[in-house]
């Protein structure tokens, strides 16, 4: 059984993770903006549930970056400064390159890659598109054979999703970086770890270049 909500549908089982994925899908879909206040007696009554589960997904999405709670005054969706983007960038162009370099030496799925590149070509909206766009580039770190590594790259995925969400709404740029998404998948093919790496950290550097200021060159980024 579901329930109807203007934010999607909340099963009612497992509440709290259906509320995290509608709260969390509906910040980068852009229906809930940057700075909106997330009031959790409204966001109860519109999905449905209690207050617990809303309060509890909230919590969790302080935890990735997506929410801020203040004492008193409530949460809010996070409104990243160019400060904040560019430091993202910063850790993302220093750690994902040598994570994907590792984990196509060790024989990364790119099956899964590829597929992940089909979902974001068929994604008729931008969060189904990001979502597919985060799943092709944890595709190919993700087998790095570092825990921490990747502990740290998923945990700046949701942010570095809101920050592409609204850089693609001021500039949609997604066609291009499909086509970088391409050669980045037919290097990995090739098995050229080296090739791959460089490519992504081109990648990576050119969308910030684009859409935030660029963050400081490291390891021989263009």
């Amino acid at each position: 059984m579901t329930v109807t909500s203007p934010l999607g549908q909340v099963a009612t089982t497992s509440r709290t993770t259906h509320v995290l994925e509608i709260v969390k899908n509906a910040i980068l879909n852009g229906r809930l903006a940057p700075g909106q206040a997330l009031v959790e007696s409204e966001l109860a009554s519109q999905l449905g549930v209690s207050k617990t589960p809303v309060r509890e997904a909230l919590k969790t999405l302080e935890g990735t970056g997506l929410v801020v709670i203040r004492p008193y005054t409530g949460a809010t969706v996070r409104v990243f400064s160019d400060d904040d983007a560019v430091a993202i960038y910063d850790m993302r162009l220093l750690l994902e390159p040598e994570a994907v370099r590792r984990s196509i030496e060790a024989g990364a799925d790119l099956d899964e890659a590829a597929g992940a590149l089909e979902r974001a070509r068929a994604a008729g909206d931008g969060s189904g598109r990001s979502i597919a766009n985060r799943e092709f580039h944890r595709a190919l770190y993700r087998h790095s054979g570092n825990p921490l590594l990747l502990q740290t790259l998923d945990g700046l995925r949701d942010q570095i999703a809101l920050i592409s969400a609204g850089s693609w709404a001021r500039h949609a740029s997604w066609e291009q970086e499909a086509g970088e998404h391409d050669r980045i998948l037919a290097a990995a093919r090739e098995g050229d770890a080296e090739g791959t790496a460089r490519l992504v950290r081109e990648h990576i550097g050119d969308f910030a270049r684009r859409h935030i200021a660029a963050p400081p060159a490291r390891g021989g980024s263009a």
